[in-house]
């Protein structure tokens, strides 16, 4: 009963957020209601699956999963989480084929496409503004931010390698006098 009710549970979190961050509220919401966890608990899983590698409703699906009932307790809450995904991409997969030539569908698609860059801007300001201005300009954030995306663009260093690189880099400077500079 339990792995039902869990994997019920992710299937309507996966279905009303968007992912990523709107997922928290509902996933609380979720694990409160029925009593499988505390709210410090919850946090602790939010925090867990954000510093994991992958989406965070999959992280936070397994790490509630487990916590909740074990391991088959973890699938089952993945598979949930899996359903909206999977149900849409069937979808578009099947309409996108029958109308990738109508001229409403190129019209939107041009549309849109301007409409994600201006979203993936607005993101990058407001992170940008809590992560560099919040207590006044975070120089040494500044300078780390410019030397992941040198990395990045002149050499071609993996993603994966970049972050560690850069907070193993954080680590020292925060750990060193220079530390002192950051806000």
């Amino acid at each position: 009963m339990i792995y039902l009710q869990l994997f019920w549970s992710f299937v309507k979190i996966g279905f009303t957020s968007f992912g990523g961050l709107s997922m928290v509220p509902l996933i609380r919401d979720e694990m409160l209601s029925h009593g499988w966890m505390t709210i410090d608990e919850v946090t602790d899983i939010v925090a867990i699956a954000e510093m994991t590698p992958g989406p965070l409703g999959y992280n936070s699906a397994t790490f509630a999963g487990i916590r909740t009932a074990g391991v088959l307790g973890a699938l089952a809450a993945n598979l949930g989480v899996m359903v909206p995904n999977l149900t849409t991409a069937l979808l578009v997969a099947a309409f996108f084929e029958r109308f990738r030539k109508n001229t409403s569908v190129e019209r939107g698609l041009t549309g849109i496409r301007p409409a994600v860059i201006g979203l993936l801007f607005g993101t990058v300001t407001s992170l940008s503004r809590t992560n560099y201005l919040s207590a006044g300009i975070d120089w040494i954030a500044l300078l780390i931010s410019a030397f992941a995306l040198w990395l990045l663009v002149k050499k071609n260093t993996s993603i994966p390698k970049t972050i560690l690189i850069c907070a193993a880099l954080g680590l020292v400077i925060k750990l060193s006098p220079l530390g002192a500079l950051a806000p």
